[in-house]
């Protein structure tokens, strides 16, 4: 197995995510490379996440300033209403293949792909 491992969430259930968050940590602290990536629905959680007063922003803080955030889907960003949050934490829009992330290519890069 690749230490590259891209954990994309699809799904805008906070506590779904929250296991990405616990995840991506956790395997960055036992030495794996690991990015989130927001994907789907789960890019309306960013707001959410990104409040002080949120129940789980200090585990999103902590994974955003480890560098663990790939980024967010720039198509879904638009289409779900959450483009001013993703671009107010500035988080990266991913938009390769037709406005989402391919994630062709992070397997071509030798990245082991987890869909939540």
């Amino acid at each position: 197995m690749s230490d590259k491992v891209l954990l994309a969430a699809f799904r805008g259930d906070l506590l779904c995510f929250v296991h990405v968050l616990l995840n991506a940590l956790d395997m960055h602290e036992r030495g794996f490379e690991p990015r989130i990536l927001f994907e789907g629905a789960s890019v309306t959680l960013v707001a959410q996440l990104a409040d002080p007063a949120g129940d789980f922003h200090g585990l999103y803080a902590k994974a955003k300033a480890a560098g663990l955030i790939e980024g967010a889907c720039r198509a879904c960003s638009a289409k779900l209403g959450a483009l001013e949050a993703v671009q107010a934490e500035g988080l990266t829009l991913l938009g390769e293949m037709n406005g989402h992330p391919a994630l062709g290519r992070y397997l071509n890069e030798g990245w082991t792909v987890l869909t939540f």
